[in-house]
């Protein structure tokens, strides 16, 4: 079969292994809608609390002094090296032709070869990769639909289907408050559970998690070799991001949305 319907891996899915991982997803989940701001929180901790426990390494042994400083002279090859998270996005909108070209290094290494240019247990691949226009203007974006879906084998994009209405999917991952500016696009990470859990089961959805550090790694070297900022973000509620990408959310789990765009 050359072409696979994504449903076709149902027929190799264990109903209980997926029911129980969606489960475990659902319980990282956020619920953000004005209609409940007042009503949940995150965490009660207090910021100077905050401030103690966060950006910190972990020290095994912190009353043992058995620590082995490193060399110096080994400087870090800047090409390396990402730029910070952006926390305020500017500027003009980006190019197609540079979208094109930061979603490039993920794609299949050689023509008609299943390598991409991140690792993959057993080269399944289970993240979906959805390239989401923020732009209030058209700008050189090359259809109405505001959601393309990166097919990275072909190197093509596949049109999402009812994605014109570029509100709902603001609405889905800038509430109300997200004070980051305009970022120009967003890259939507998601697996697609059956692809995910097929094979390795429970340890699947390790696996997926592993393949979105490496895709968005790869993603934020490119935009730095491109004179572009990001940022990843996790500030959204999964139902709500899947039914503005035309997704069913009991099959796909959004992993993470990656904001690109000029720094301020």
């Amino acid at each position: 079969m050359k072409n696979i319907p994504h449903d076709y891996y149902l027929r190799f899915l264990d109903p209980l292994v997926h029911d129980e991982v969606l489960d475990f997803h659902s319980k990282g989940n956020y619920v953000i809608h004005p209609d409940f701001h007042n009503s949940i929180h995150l965490h009660s901790l207090e910021e100077e609390q905050l401030k103690t426990l966060t950006g910190n390494e972990l020290i095994l042994y912190p009353d043992m002094h058995i620590q082995l400083p490193m060399n110096s002279k080994n400087d870090i090859d800047p090409a390396l090296t990402r730029n910070e998270s952006e926390t305020f996005f500017s500027g003009p909108d980006i190019t197609f032709e540079t979208v094109e070209k930061l979603v490039m290094p993920i794609t299949a290494l050689k023509s008609n070869q299943q390598k991409r240019g991140y690792p993959s247990a057993g080269a399944l691949y289970p993240i979906e990769v959805f390239v989401c226009s923020l732009a209030q203007d058209a700008g050189d974006w090359p259809c109405s639909e505001k959601v393309l879906h990166l097919l990275p084998k072909s190197k093509k994009f596949e049109i999402v289907l009812g994605t014109e209405n570029i509100e709902d999917l603001r609405t889905a991952i800038l509430p109300e408050g997200s004070n980051i500016g305009s970022p120009s696009i967003a890259l939507i990470y998601a697996a697609y559970l059956p692809k995910t859990l097929f094979k390795y089961r429970y340890r699947g959805y390790r696996l997926a998690a592993m393949e979105v550090g490496s895709i968005y790694m790869l993603i934020e070297l490119s935009a730095k070799s491109l004179g572009l900022c990001c940022r990843p973000w996790s500030a959204y509620t999964d139902t709500m991001l899947c039914r503005s990408l035309k997704l069913n959310p009991a099959l796909f789990v959004p992993m993470c949305v990656h904001y690109i765009g000029h720094p301020q």
